[in-house]
């Protein structure tokens, strides 16, 4: 079992989901929806990953992410 993070953002009518640890993002018309979407997208990439990409979330961050909002100009 792999521990991975995901950022969810609102875009238009849906909510987008996207991996932090990987280049893998989906989406839904909810939060949990947009989470469940992601999870199935994840396992079906983790399926198919080869070793290097399993070693990378193996050896991945154990606390979870601090995420920020920046104003900038």
């Amino acid at each position: 079992m792999y521990k991975i993070s995901a950022v969810i953002e609102k875009d238009g009518k849906f909510y987008v989901a996207h991996c932090m640890e990987l280049q893998v993002t989906s989406q839904g018309k909810t939060i949990e929806e947009s989470l469940k979407n992601l999870k199935e997208a994840l396992e079906l990439y983790i399926k198919h990953a080869d070793e290097d990409e399993l070693e990378h979330l193996r050896n991945a961050h154990t606390e979870a992410p601090i995420i920020a909002t920046v104003s900038v100009g």
